[in-house]
């Protein structure tokens, strides 16, 4: 299956022209012509990368690099933008951007990033199906975890949770991250689901809860994974 791309660009002759070329590349191409499309569509149509322009009308691109990471860790945004200032670069990436390219390019440089992000998601995916460290051993495909050689029962849901929390070992998760990747999009629960859900991990995990070694908590932030020693 194509890798699905979301091209936001307010100007017509360019945003066709990155959707003919991608294309031709084999990408599928949806396309977005301000801010609010933008979000909308990421959310709808769920690509597997964003080429997001900075100047946007109605909403700018930095808010909509800010909206989708708030709800999507994961998905690659490669920024396109007429401004090469630093402070632009800076504040792009810091709002969750992945890569951050100044017009004008050439679209075979932009192609290969591309590809290069899309090739980093799927390994990072794609890793994790089995986990042994410190007496903690999982092997998600066949859903069975044990402490110490101590078999514990998780429900489908926390291996889903524990899964997701370790492909992003190290990197801080919010609970809507959390929500939306493990619940999906249309869930109508509450963060409040998420650290019902935690403890419980927690507890089989054998974490204390004052000072847990697994799950680590990030206050006013989320969760993480415990970084690799």
């Amino acid at each position: 299956m194509s890798s699905r791309i979301l091209v936001v660009e307010d100007d017509p002759s360019i945003r066709l022209g990155l959707k003919r070329s991608l294309e031709f590349e084999g990408f599928a191409v949806e396309l977005a012509r301000d801010g609010e499309e933008a979000i909308q569509r990421a959310f709808d149509k769920k690509p597997d990368l964003i080429v997001l322009d900075i100047m946007l009308p109605r909403v700018n691109g930095f808010e909509v690099c800010r909206t989708v990471r708030k709800y999507d860790a994961a998905i690659p945004i490669l920024i396109l933008s007429a401004k090469g200032d630093e402070g632009d670069k800076v504040l792009g990436l810091e709002l969750g951007a992945d890569d951050y390219i100044t017009k004008p390019f050439s679209i075979r440089e932009l192609t290969a990033r591309i590809k290069r992000h899309l090739t980093r998601r799927r390994q990072a995916e794609g890793e994790v199906d089995k986990f042994e460290e410190e007496g903690l051993e999982i092997d998600f495909a066949g859903q069975t975890m044990s402490v110490h050689a101590e078999a514990r029962e998780l429900s489908t849901r926390e291996f889903k949770l524990l899964q997701f929390l370790i492909q992003n070992r190290g990197r801080v998760l919010s609970r809507d991250q959390i929500l939306n990747k493990v619940w999906g999009y249309d869930y109508d629960g509450t963060p409040r689901t998420i650290d019902n859900f935690i403890n419980k991990l927690r507890q089989k995990l054998g974490d204390d809860p004052t000072s847990p070694k697994w799950i680590q908590t990030v206050r006013g932030s989320g969760y993480k994974f415990r970084p690799s020693a």
